[in-house]
């Protein structure tokens, strides 16, 4: 396992944690200002400084970081963007800031491997461009949505068009105003072979029967201005050609999507995990009670030492796993990614946890800390929750025993 960072993408590290911390992070307060403030804003319109900063980012080149394609992004492997992605986890805005926000960032990645040509110059130019958002419609409140054969949801192909009918909810990104479309996952085929009876579909937010019922609210947070929809497909009548890469092949386009993804979301969460670790050392020697710092009260400095050794540990998992992904493909890093998917999330919420405990009252009313611990709770589920990727992990160590229910 090589963990080397290639000379470029060192260069670019450097250049985004600078700009992370001399543009975006002194401008957290700004945007939570701007979002809530002054009689022309509500909190679903997007704050004025999130295209100022999208503007100065893309200046300097900071822009698309996500894609290995160097055609359409920076052209950086899933080893040297990994630690990127661990800076801009640091922020809740700097993701967007450098266009390499999720849902973008695995639609594009959609787009850029499957797409044709008409849906690349309809959809992916400006996604890329940052002009659009977009947003994925996967999950469904009726059924277990983490066993893709549940999905009722449909898109049947019908002459020359495919019609979407079906609830959806968890529809991340469909609250933000750019919204210009959806991904939309559903059954095609219920009578084809288990892997084959899905098909991605893009639709335009404004095409006839698309109605957002309600905002999704998680752990009392909307996440304006983006957002996680319940949405209703009512009879969506779209051209064929809507279809992503043609009928039957969702589930494939899925399993791709979710790889890097995953590794994204992974190491935005040790970086949410380190700044939490910060704020939990900062106040453990800053705070004094009984007379003494808070690092020399009760078990505070077990904490934080375990604390350190998780946060490295799951780097060093990560790592491990975006390797695996960028020379064995989806296929050979199929049980390192379930395992990070577990793992970082989990040191996330702890961590944080424990920084918020220091705290006292203050880390109940904490916007960074508090939205830390929604962000590790909410990944926990998000993209397959922990008993999923468990089961994953499980099946191919057993495999190397002959279980043959490891297959």
């Amino acid at each position: 396992m090589d963990f080397a960072h290639s000379e470029r993408a060192q260069l670019v590290l450097e250049q985004v944690e600078r700009f992370v911390t001399e543009r975006v992070e002194p401008h957290h307060q700004t945007y939570r200002d701007q979002l809530v403030g002054g009689p022309d804003w509500t909190r679903w319109k997007v704050p004025p400084i999130v295209e100022e900063l999208k503007q100065e980012a893309r200046g300097l080149g900071l822009w698309n970081l996500f894609l290995p394609d160097s055609v359409y992004g920076a052209g950086l492997d899933n080893r040297d963007y990994a630690p990127i992605a661990e800076v801009t986890g640091r922020s809740f805005l700097a993701p967007e800031v450098f266009n390499c926000n999720a849902p973008d960032s695995g639609n594009a990645e959609v787009l850029v491997r499957y797409g044709s040509d008409q849906q690349k110059e309809r959809w992916l130019e400006p996604l890329l461009a940052g002009t659009i958002r977009s947003a994925f419609a996967m999950t469904e409140p009726a059924v277990a949505s983490s066993d893709a054969t549940n999905m009722q949801a449909t898109c049947e192909v019908v002459g020359d068009e495919v019609v979407l009918n079906g609830l959806k909810w968890w529809t991340s990104g469909a609250g933000d105003p750019r919204c210009a479309f959806y991904i939309f996952l559903g059954v095609t085929d219920p009578t084809a072979p288990r892997h084959r009876r899905h098909s991605m579909v893009l639709v335009p937010a404004d095409a006839p029967g698309v109605k957002i019922l309600r905002m999704v609210p998680v752990l009392g947070h909307y996440d304006e201005p983006h957002g996680h929809a319940e949405v209703q497909f009512d009879d969506v009548r779209l051209p064929k050609s809507s279809i992503i890469a043609g009928p039957g092949r969702g589930f494939e386009i899925a399993q791709g999507r979710l790889g890097p993804g995953r590794i994204h979301h992974c190491m935005r969460a040790l970086g949410a995990a380190e700044r939490a670790f910060q704020r939990l050392c900062e106040r453990a020697l800053g705070r004094v009670a009984f007379g003494r710092p808070l690092a020399d009260l009760g078990g505070n400095r077990d904490i934080i030492a375990n604390a350190r050794l998780a946060i490295d540990q799951a780097r060093l998992l990560t790592l491990r796993a975006a390797w695996a992904l960028d020379t064995q493909g989806i296929a050979g890093a199929r049980a390192d990614v379930a395992a990070i998917k577990v793992v970082a999330p989990n040191v996330l919420q702890s961590v944080t946890d424990a920084a918020m405990q220091i705290h006292g009252g203050e880390g109940m009313s904490d916007p960074e800390l508090n939205w830390f611990y929604v962000l590790g709770r909410a990944l926990r589920i998000a993209d397959g929750p922990d008993e999923v990727h468990r089961r994953t992990v499980a099946r191919h160590e057993l495999a190397k025993y002959g279980d043959r229910g490891a297959t």
